[in-house]
């Protein structure tokens, strides 16, 4: 619930220039509240949580309770891989034959495991739209190659970033928000970014030439009128 809540009042911010992490601190600092799972984002994954809440929704349904608020922060989370395939679509405007870079297969750093992640499906999405991707991850690659096709694996993210129209960040491993971003941004063929999980800054990366997009942040997507 706080983590779909978070990413609705991202989409807020961005229809009014406000600034989801804002927000989300000023929420966070309520102790009733607290400042976990207020991180907005492409949202959540693994197995856990999507089995979890399935579970939960037929516990409430075989015993007359409409849970209706709980499946609505699951639709919720499911919208977000669609308004991220859009940004991509607003970005490159047209995706078919475009050299897209992945950074990050898992469904959250520190692990190797992929089921449900939003990482995947944007993926898939993308080869769909006949893009040209390439993909790494620090420890989940080969998990990866068992249900990914049509998409060269790599190990180093600077060869993922080499003549890329664009550059998509969807895991948060801390190894990519310590890379040489410099470097990054002369590989690409164009220094587009768009970070899925509001790990970098973006006064720093556009300091460094980049054009980036996240999620309520303000300045980096064209406002929509209200």
């Amino acid at each position: 619930l706080k983590i779909s809540y978070a990413n609705l009042i991202a989409d807020l911010c961005e229809r009014l220039g406000g600034n989801v992490e804002e927000v989300t601190h000023a929420m966070g600092m309520d102790p009733r509240i607290g400042p976990q799972f207020l991180n907005a984002g492409l949202g959540f994954g693994g197995f856990c949580l999507p089995k979890d809440i399935q579970a939960f929704l037929h516990l409430a349904e075989s015993h007359g309770v409409d849970f209706s608020l709980l499946r609505e922060a699951e639709a919720v989370n499911k919208r977000r891989i669609d308004q991220f395939i859009e940004k991509v679509r607003e970005a490159l405007w047209i995706v078919k034959e475009k050299r897209i870079g992945v950074l990050g297969l898992a469904f959250k750093p520190n692990t190797d495991d992929i089921r449900f992640a939003p990482a995947i499906e944007v993926i898939r999405r993308l080869v769909a739209e006949r893009a040209s991707v390439r993909v790494s991850d620090p420890v989940a690659i080969d998990r990866a190659r068992k249900v990914l096709t049509g998409v060269e694996f790599m190990a180093d993210p600077y060869q993922v970033a080499r003549g890329a129209d664009a550059l998509l960040l969807l895991t948060e491993w801390k190894e990519y928000k310590a890379l040489d971003w410099k470097r990054v941004a002369k590989e690409m063929s164009r220094p587009l970014i768009l970070d899925a999980r509001n790990m970098l800054s973006p006064v720093q990366m556009q300091g460094l030439g980049f054009e980036y997009y996240s999620f309520g942040r303000p300045g980096l997507q064209p406002l929509v009128p209200a």
